[in-house]
């Protein structure tokens, strides 16, 4: 098992690999992962290919322990195109199940960014984001769907400058 973590505009991501598959992309990483583990060039790559160029289909072998539901779930939001958001009750209408369950689906999904669980909002705003309904994590939800174009870009502070 390969645990590291890489540098990126939000922060250090956590990296779990094993037998060459990504297990876990975790966007708080504990500070006892190590940032010059031995992670795979491609990892990197494919995780800086997303960051510069939110277009970029992050394409690496994944073994996602869920239930089968969850891994339904976790399918489904693969499918979702960057650039564009489905509510939970779509998602859920979909899938033949309730907006709640795919609250949890979403929740427990182990590689946000690679299975888009951001893209996922509520009828009437952002949602949450891994667990959260506010806060750091709702915030990086909001900068993922910013940088994807799925939400219009940050205002700019007025200049306060008098006249």
């Amino acid at each position: 098992m390969i645990k590291a973590l890489v540098e990126t505009p939000i922060g250090s991501i956590g990296v779990t690999l094993e037998d060459g598959y990504l297990c876990e992309l975790d966007p708080e990483p504990a500070s006892t992962i190590r940032e010059n583990a031995k992670l795979p060039a491609r990892v990197r790559e494919q995780l800086s290919a997303y960051f510069e160029d939110a277009s970029h289909n992050i394409v690496l072998p994944l073994n996602l322990r869920g239930t089968t539901f969850q891994k339904r779930v976790w399918t489904a939001l693969r499918e979702i195109p960057f650039g564009s958001t489905v509510t939970y009750g779509a998602l859920a209408r979909t899938l033949g199940t309730g907006a709640r369950a795919i609250g949890g689906g979403c929740r427990a999904n182990p590689c946000p960014i690679v299975v888009p669980c951001h893209r996922v909002v509520a009828g009437t705003g952002l949602g949450g984001f891994a667990g959260s309904s506010g806060g750091p994590k709702l915030k990086l939800k909001e900068w993922l769907l910013r940088h994807e174009g799925a939400l219009p870009p940050e205002p700019s502070p007025r200049s306060t400058r008098s006249i």
